[in-house]
């Protein structure tokens, strides 16, 4: 008799585990595995007319990563589930549940990883700021007095208010809710600059339709960006499996071919990327 209420106590603590301790079974289970995309990231994450499926670089990564899981859960294949979400509740839809992995630009900090959890960094970028091309801007420090959009909650923001803060800056910050409305005001004068990562600058104009020479990024970068995926916080087992497949893409070679189908255009690989993905070509 006196070891029921032991017994219970142990039930209690099972049943007060986070669900995220559960996620590989649970996509074992359903053979499903929910990911959360957002529209507005080409080249990383986008959607091409209204029926159009999700597609970019850390989507193809995503599609990568559940190929391997499903090797891992001795599955053929698994179903992929794909959520909308917007730069302002990714965080929290992998945090309650919503999606078990999200694939668009999130840059990996300290103070997120209270919340969720991150795989292996999947690229750098870096924070700038897109303005007319017939404008004189040429540095942060000529944005003195001006009106700079950018999307609220992002560490975009945080790290370009530091940055003018270090140099002494004073400038208007407008918050925004998505790239696309920041480029309206910028087409439309309201605004004297664009911020937000570079490669996404790029990539906006290039989906906006917009003239080619109607914009250009200014040359310095104001911070470093680090993306990676977005998974649950509390769930070694799933993360080592994200890992897995990141890890076998970066030291076979085939994050290469990623790369090149999504931001080719761009380039080849910065040297900074080139050794992000050596140094994360882990070994099994």
């Amino acid at each position: 008799m006196k070891r029921l209420p032991v017994v219970a106590c142990l039930l209690a603590l099972i049943a007060a585990l986070p669900a995220a301790a559960q996620t590989l079974e649970k996509i074992r289970k359903q053979g499903a595995i929910r990911l959360g995309y957002i529209e507005g990231a080409a080249p990383f994450s986008y959607v091409e007319g209204a029926a159009g499926e999700p597609q970019g670089y850390s989507v193809e990564l995503c599609r990568a990563v559940a190929d391997g899981l499903a090797g891992q859960l001795k599955r053929e294949a698994l179903k992929l589930q794909w959520v909308k979400l917007t730069i302002q509740d990714r965080l929290e839809a992998v945090r309650r549940g919503r999606v078990d992995l999200e694939c668009s630009t999130t840059t990996w900090t300290l103070a997120r990883q209270k919340l969720v959890d991150f795989s292996l960094v999947t690229f750098v970028d870096g924070g700038s700021l897109l303005v007319g091309a017939r404008s004189e801007i040429a540095r942060l420090g000529d944005l003195a007095g001006k009106r700079i959009a950018v999307i609220s909650g992002t560490t975009t923001e945080k790290s370009l208010r530091d940055a003018l803060d270090r140099q002494g800056v004073k400038a208007e910050l407008v918050s925004i809710k998505s790239r696309d409305e920041g480029l309206a005001l910028l087409s439309d004068g309201k605004v004297a600059a664009l911020a937000s990562d570079r490669t996404a600058l790029v990539g906006l104009v290039v989906m906006s339709g917009e003239a080619r020479g109607s914009f250009r990024l200014l040359d310095e970068d104001f911070s470093i960006e680090q993306y990676a995926l977005v998974l649950p916080r509390g769930d070694a087992d799933f993360r080592l499996a994200v890992n897995r497949e990141l890890a076998r893409l970066y030291r076979s070679g085939d994050i290469q071919k990623v790369y090149a189908r999504w931001l080719g255009p761009l380039g080849p690989p910065s040297l900074l990327l080139s050794a992000t993905y050596f140094i994360q070509s882990l070994s099994e």
